[in-house]
């Protein structure tokens, strides 16, 4: 029997507008998909955080545009942390699966590379 558990991710926009927080996004998810062999039913939520600087869309648009119209999406701003990495997008999957915990991989795109080398976003994926 399966478990919930929760995979990280993080991706830098390229700018404040709806096509470039969209497209990022989707990309995040999409490799969050592949890398941990993710089917539909196996996601029970998302909960997505951006950056103060990122107001143009919200990043649950791109999972409903992905054809997640059965997972509870959930946006946030994320804390206003001061020297944080700007233009960021966060989420958090909450997954079902037979996966141990260190069997799941993280994914960190772009500039959120670097939230890595901080160690404030998890292990490696």
């Amino acid at each position: 029997m399966g478990v919930c558990r929760g995979i990280r991710g993080a991706i830098t926009a390229e700018a404040n507008t709806k096509a470039a927080i969209l497209r990022a996004t989707k990309r995040l998810l999409q490799q969050l998909v592949t890398a941990n062999e993710l089917r539909p039913e196996d996601l029970a939520a998302a909960m997505f955080t951006t950056t103060r600087d990122l107001n143009a869309e919200f990043p649950a648009v791109a999972a409903r545009q992905m054809g997640w119209d059965h997972v509870a999406l959930l946006c946030s701003h994320e804390m206003d942390v001061p020297d944080a990495l700007a233009s960021c997008i966060r989420v958090l999957l909450l997954v079902n699966t037979e996966k141990a915990p260190e069997e799941l991989v993280y994914v960190y795109l772009d500039g959120a590379r670097s939230l890595r080398d901080r160690g404030t976003e998890g292990r490696e994926g």
